[in-house]
């Protein structure tokens, strides 16, 4: 697999990069707007590792583990009642993290098979 072409990274990047912007737009506290844009840039990183290194299968856990800490993050952070938006914004883009991720872990093995010739 080449580099830079797998579609479910480039898809958590703008996912992760929407949510590192939301506040803008997103009536957010301090501790929403902080979990947005920390998870937002650490997607957008992964992102970018797994588009570099295709056959990394481990980014691809990263993305879905990252997805499911956002997910939860309303909860476990305390702003799932007082801004439901950012609530929103981060339950949809660590959902989408984490079906996306779990998705390219296949793709993701077989470069990786491929590189070390299994």
């Amino acid at each position: 697999m080449k580099t830079w072409t797998r579609w479910q990274d480039w898809v958590v990047g703008v996912a992760g990069l929407y949510a590192v912007l939301s506040p803008i737009w997103t009536m957010t506290g301090r501790t929403a707007a902080l979990t947005l844009i920390v998870f937002g840039v650490l997607l957008v990183l992964a992102s970018l590792w797994s588009l570099a290194q295709p056959g990394a299968v481990s980014s691809e856990y990263v993305h879905a583990g990252l997805g499911v800490l956002l997910f939860i993050s309303p909860w476990v952070l305390g702003f799932f009642g007082t801004h439901l938006a950012a609530s929103w914004t981060a339950w949809v883009v660590g959902a989408i993290a984490v079906v996306l991720g779990l998705l390219a872990v296949p793709e993701s093995t077989k470069a990786h098979q491929a590189a070390v010739g299994h």
